[in-house]
């Protein structure tokens, strides 16, 4: 019997609509060799399942159906400050929403410092625990376009979303040095650098920014970036929200942020990012 590879199985995907799992890293992630601590999985939160620990990254691929799918692909970094994951409402309900709009969804589980038990470090050094997650981030594109064929996207459609933590992972491949390794186009959700604020590069791509006025986490560290943005001669997309709070992701509230998803799919929409791209068939 011949074994099916994983990129078989991904490409039934996109006929079943089944995601598949892949590691981003050949071997262990560089930079983690000594990590000792065991990935956890905890379910029934207030906020749905929650990773913690994460020592080996990965990218849960959602595929569209061949007949729905538009050529564009978004990576996902759900949010945690650093130490978990909110996989649901910022990972996979995100891209559930994205593939049954013809949108190729990537749910990157990027690696976090060790969780104590007593939670969040209060010594927690933003820049240097981000610095994983960015590398999974940029490691996470580079899969992607090598994979764009296989999974049907196209190379220069494939951007990068964020939450909280995860919006900083998101700015570090946006600002990324080297161009080809930045996103096609790149979506903070109230996220931003938390740290030091890194130099604004030239010729960035189109950015998509969201946050609600009532957020008492990251709202200084986003209205910063925003200025900065501003200031070397971007004009992002902003849609700031009377309320919501912070890491209302997915959730229903009640409040205008609920609908985030939809200013973010009609800004697709004016970037032609969900028209389908036209491919020519190549002769037998």
């Amino acid at each position: 019997m011949r074994r099916i590879s994983i990129i078989a199985l991904t490409l039934l995907a996109s006929f079943c609509s089944q995601a598949q799992t892949l590691k981003l890293w050949p071997g262990v992630a560089p930079g983690s060799e000594t990590w000792r601590q065991k990935e956890q999985l905890e379910t029934n939160t207030p906020i749905g399942s929650v990773v913690i620990n994460v020592v080996t990254p990965t990218i849960t691929a959602y595929l569209p159906e061949r007949g729905k799918a538009t050529g564009t692909g978004v990576i996902i970094a759900p949010g945690g400050a650093f130490v978990a994951l909110a996989i649901d409402i910022e990972g996979y309900d995100v891209a559930r929403w994205l593939q049954d709009k013809g949108i190729a969804a990537f749910v990157l589980k990027y690696r976090t410092v060790e969780k104590r038990q007593d939670g969040i470090p209060r010594d927690l050094n933003t820049d240097e625990a981000s610095k994983y997650g960015i590398a999974d981030g940029v490691q996470a594109i580079k899969v992607v376009r090598q994979h764009a064929a296989e999974w049907g996207v196209a190379p220069d459609r494939i951007g990068f979303m964020g939450f909280s933590a995860g919006g900083m992972v998101a700015a570090g491949t946006l600002l990324q040095q080297n161009a080809s390794a930045r996103p096609d186009f790149a979506a903070l959700i109230y996220g931003a650098p938390f740290g030091a604020m890194p130099s604004i590069p030239q010729k960035l791509p189109p950015v998509f920014m969201a946050w609600a006025q009532d957020d008492s986490v990251a709202i200084d560290a986003i209205t910063r970036f925003y200025t900065a943005m501003k200031a070397a001669g971007y004009r992002p997309e902003v849609h700031i929200f009377h309320a919501g709070g912070h890491g209302f992701g997915m959730r229903k509230q009640g409040t205008s942020s609920d609908h985030w998803i939809d200013d973010f799919y009609a800004w697709l929409q004016a970037q032609g990012y969900t028209k389908p791209v036209i491919r020519r068939e190549t002769p037998g």
